[in-house]
């Protein structure tokens, strides 16, 4: 049996893959940012963040499901993010 994983695309929906996530998010807060973010991990050590986890293929299906870069890992990511709201 080939194991799959459960990401979100650009739409939006969920949907099967055979490669895992490059990226991870948090449905409730509607950001992404790396596997390893130091934040994340924090969070999910904590409990009640993983039953809102979402994986992405890549940060372009991230952004275009609407999601935001974590300001955590992806600093300069956030920082034009942020920019760009500001126009």
């Amino acid at each position: 049996m080939v194991k799959t994983y459960t990401l979100i695309g650009r739409d939006g929906l969920s949907y099967a893959s055979v490669t895992p996530g490059a990226f991870g998010g948090h449905r409730g807060g509607r950001l992404y940012g790396r596997l390893d973010c130091r934040a994340a991990l924090r969070a999910i050590a904590r409990g009640g963040y993983a039953n809102q986890r979402v994986f992405f293929a890549d940060e372009a299906a991230a952004i275009a499901a609407g999601y935001r870069p974590c300001a955590v890992c992806l600093p300069r990511e956030y920082a034009r993010w942020k920019q760009d709201r500001l126009r």
